[in-house]
């Protein structure tokens, strides 16, 4: 007959040993890139911008996982939204799956561009990802928009302006499902280092924040660049993960968030 005291401590140790391991990998968190270049635009720039779809870790630069093709792909400005979907073109970014699309601002407005992504299936965590992610253009220079809802399910509201931004300036915005807020969301949030930063340790590779009662949460941002934020929600309803099984879903609400530093003169 085994010793079951014997085996009960061999399982113990594997145990250990697995957790061990675990502990050791780096902390990632998945966030929805929708990255504008440039952040502005204008009359130098005849008002063409640049948009980059890349679901990625943006504070370690990778790695980059595939992306399915968008469910939708939008632009909201003066209240009126406008399908994107056709301009996008798929890339590839260190092997996987990206997009890419050209955009022209033919008058001013505050642009509000957004994508619903595919569902990315995370078997590491037993989840289907959607992240609703939006990013703010402001053309010629309008200053007057930023704030408006588009409808996703799950958004963030900006009630700081998001762009026009100095490092250390602090943004604040309001987590809300269904257009109502969200109290005491976590967000999650990501410098854009594009390998320029290496975190002394993993815990200060995704900053966290929560909100308050009403949804809105704080954050001051201290290096010059992009910034995303991401409050990440349980979906209302499961979906069927490939392997046939009813999982969960992350709705993720993420907004991109650029800042530039103070000049001397």
């Amino acid at each position: 007959m085994p010793d079951v005291s014997l085996r009960s401590h061999f399982l113990r140790a594997c145990a250990l040993a697995a957790l061990s391991v675990f502990a050791a990998l780096p902390a990632q968190a998945h966030f929805q890139e929708l990255i504008p270049d440039p952040p502005l635009v204008g009359e130098v720039t005849g008002g063409k911008v640049t948009l980059s779809a890349t679901f990625t870790h943006p504070m370690q630069n990778g790695p980059v996982m595939a992306m399915g093709k968008p469910a939708r792909f939008a632009v909201t400005v003066d209240g009126q939204t406008t399908s994107l979907l056709n301009s996008l073109s798929p890339v590839v970014i260190d092997g996987k799956a990206a997009y890419r699309a050209e955009f022209t601002a033919k008058k001013p407005g505050d642009y509000i561009f957004w994508i619903e992504p595919a569902p990315y299936w995370e078997p590491a965590e037993g989840v289907m990802i959607v992240h609703y992610t939006k990013v703010v253009v402001d053309a010629f220079g309008a200053d007057e928009g930023w704030d408006a809802a588009v409808g996703l399910p799950v958004e963030i509201l900006p009630l700081t302006r998001p762009y026009g931004l100095y490092t250390g300036n602090v943004f604040s915005g309001v987590v809300t499902r269904d257009g109502k807020p969200v109290p005491g969301a976590v967000v999650e949030v990501e410098y854009r280092s594009q390998g320029t930063i290496t975190a002394p340790d993993d815990v200060f590779v995704t900053q966290v924040v929560k909100a308050d009662g009403g949804g809105t949460f704080h954050f001051a941002m201290p290096k010059a660049g992009w910034w995303g934020f991401a409050a990440l929600l349980e979906g209302p309803k499961p979906m069927t993960s490939p392997t046939g099984e009813s999982v969960p879903v992350e709705e993720g609400a993420l907004l991109w968030v650029h800042t530039v530093d103070m000049p001397a003169k």
